[in-house]
């Protein structure tokens, strides 16, 4: 896939456009989200490295951001604006504490152009089990503040994020917003297109400053598919996507994800989920696949629940090809809306990773287990 680049004849027609035209008012909004969880956490582990730990007890996580998008909208109907989004703790920004930024052409015949660092139209196009607002996200790595279930946290599996053996919403190799550029068609009749190209697989919010092409992980291309239709009063949700890049790395091959997903919607029931895969290439010890089911309910008035579970695999490659590590994880979420953007959930879930062999030494921990189970409380405003 050398050298593979994705068209820019929509980005020119969207300048070309756009002018001339009058002096706008710009619109200078901004929003976000702010969540915070409080759950009692029992944890039991026969890792090495957890041996003699106690982690049972009360425990907060906390997953927020701001987001500045500053927008206008011109005489012949095009839309520019940019989303910057700040982290509110000082994680999953890098130093500056930024997670994506980047600029948006949109209108109703050209669709939207996406130019900075953001994930893929395949990622963002993706489709896993439904979920009630206040959950602890056991299809993410979100869980993981509660229970340390990761190899960094002393656990057994790689817990990788972007990556199917722990969620639906997936990219190649796990990169993340990246330098992108992204387009996504307008809908015909509730179907989307989406594609997507990167030079680079590393980076996070950052400048590339150069790719060579002929070193490391280059030209990351995605493409989706989204169709969203109602039919006699049953809502359909599908979608499908496939990622690959270049590998430039002796001895692997070119990395690739793929995953599908299907949400029903009937008579305040919604019922789905998904499965993908990632197929590192050789570029990780492992590959990965996963599948995730759930349904939800919305109750007559503020009360909604549901019931999720994620399933998911690693297979060690190559001469470890026999090793295999396991995710698995249930969910059980009440939530209540209390008002505009303002809701209060309660849930309990349970997860646990196991290594069933490990021969090649692939995760590190032959025949260990690590399950825990959280009772938990959440506020989450959405602004």
């Amino acid at each position: 896939m050398k050298k593979q680049l994705l068209s820019t004849s929509a980005i020119a027609l969207g300048v070309a456009m756009a002018a001339p035209a009058s002096a706008q008012e710009w619109n200078l909004d901004w929003g976000g989200y702010y969540n915070s969880h409080v759950g009692y956490v029992t944890v039991d582990s026969n890792t090495a490295a957890q041996a003699g730990a106690d982690f049972d007890g009360v425990d907060v996580f906390t997953n927020a951001e701001i987001h500045f998008t500053p927008s206008v909208t011109l005489d012949n109907g095009l839309t520019f604006g940019i989303n910057v989004q700040y982290e509110a703790l000082n994680a999953g920004g890098g130093a500056d504490g930024i997670d994506e930024s980047f600029l948006s052409i949109s209108g109703d015949t050209l669709g939207r152009i996406d130019l900075g660092a953001e994930n893929s139209a395949g990622y963002k196009m993706s489709i896993g089990a439904p979920q009630v607002s206040g959950g602890i996200g056991i299809n993410s790595p979100s869980v993981s503040g509660f229970v340390p279930i990761s190899i960094a946290a002393g656990g057994n599996l790689p817990f990788a994020f972007r990556d199917s053996g722990i969620s639906s919403y997936a990219e190649v190799l796990g990169n993340n917003d990246v330098q992108r550029i992204t387009y996504y068609t307008p809908s015909f009749n509730g179907l989307t297109l989406g594609v997507s190209y990167a030079a680079n697989a590393a980076g996070n919010a950052v400048n590339n400053f150069g790719v060579n092409r002929n070193a490391g992980v280059t030209d990351v291309f995605d493409i989706g598919l989204a169709y969203s239709q109602s039919f006699n009063g049953v809502d359909v949700d599908f979608a499908a996507r496939w990622g690959t890049a270049e590998s430039n790395v002796v001895g692997t091959s070119d990395p690739e994800v793929w995953n599908i997903g299907l949400n029903v919607g009937f008579n305040g029931f919604v019922i789905g989920g998904g499965y993908g895969e990632n197929d590192n290439g050789g570029l990780r010890a492992w590959d990965s696949e996963g599948w995730s089911l759930g349904v939800t309910y919305d109750i007559a008035g503020p009360w909604s629940v549901g019931f999720d579970t994620y399933q998911g695999e690693y297979s060690g490659i190559g001469a470890a090809s026999g090793d295999k590590a396991e995710y698995e994880a249930y969910q059980l979420v009440g939530s209540r809306s209390l008002g505009a953007g303002v809701t209060w959930a309660v849930y309990a879930a349970y997860v646990e990773g196991s290594v069933n062999a490990d021969v090649g030494a692939t995760f590190g921990n032959a025949n260990t287990t690590v399950e825990g189970t959280v009772i938990g409380t959440s506020v989450n405003l959405s602004f």
